[in-house]
């Protein structure tokens, strides 16, 4: 089985078992306690779930127009399959995201854009099967304010780093970088507790008492 088909089957179980409150709990329990980005980056639509392979981009602001966009065009042409188009640096001045990108993402196979910033074109973007996650709306351009600088290198979002190709996973609840190194034992572990939760949910339904289900159970 080659890498993407590998990553398109995990991506696949992910979608149908997870969510990144689970996944989070697990990271905490690996003593990996920072890695959901700020909950000031909210998904577009509220039924939108993302996962994918983080490909970092690194914006910066700019007071001309002497290179318009910088390197942008490069990295979004870069885009692989199953990647996540993932904005950080510059200010919250202008949008780093709107409609042509996202057609761009999403001709080379990227499964969506996490931004540490503003999207536009809001109505063109809800029509997309394109999840994106970001600060908000705001239509303000970013060519004469800001350029990408660099592109698929490690970058830092409040402290939490993401290397290029670690798993980002989005949702109402907010989003989540799992290192790619222990993201195997992070989605097995995180299934199981799924399950028991599946479990404890039933049990309180059926009339178990909180204590008595945290003491059978140990999760809550």
């Amino acid at each position: 089985m080659d890498g993407q088909q590998r990553d398109l089957d995990l991506f696949a179980t992910i979608e149908s078992e997870l969510y990144t409150a689970v996944i989070g709990d697990i990271l905490d329990r690996l003593g990996h306690a920072h890695q959901f980005l700020p909950p000031s980056i909210r998904p577009l639509r509220p039924d939108a779930f993302l996962v994918g392979r983080a490909m970092p981009v690194l914006e910066a602001d700019v007071f001309d127009n002497s290179q318009p966009f910088g390197k942008m065009f490069e990295a979004l042409d870069s885009l692989r399959p199953g990647e996540v188009y993932l904005v950080t640096g510059g200010t919250a001045r202008y949008a780093v995201y709107g409609e042509l990108m996202a057609t761009a993402a999403t001709a080379r196979g990227a499964r969506g854009a996490v931004l540490c910033g503003y999207h536009r074109d809001t109505r063109q973007l809800q029509e997309m099967d394109h999840p994106v996650f970001s600060y908000g709306a705001f239509a303000q351009d970013q060519g004469i304010r800001g350029r990408v600088i660099d592109y698929r290198v490690p970058v830092e979002v409040a402290g939490v780093r993401i290397e290029p190709g670690d798993l980002v996973v989005g949702d109402i609840d907010g989003v989540v970088v799992v290192p790619h190194e222990i993201e195997g034992l992070v989605v097995e572990e995180a299934r199981e507790k799924a399950r028991i939760e599946s479990d404890v949910k039933r049990s309180i339904k059926q009339g178990m008492a909180t204590v008595e289900a945290f003491k059978k159970y140990g999760v809550m």
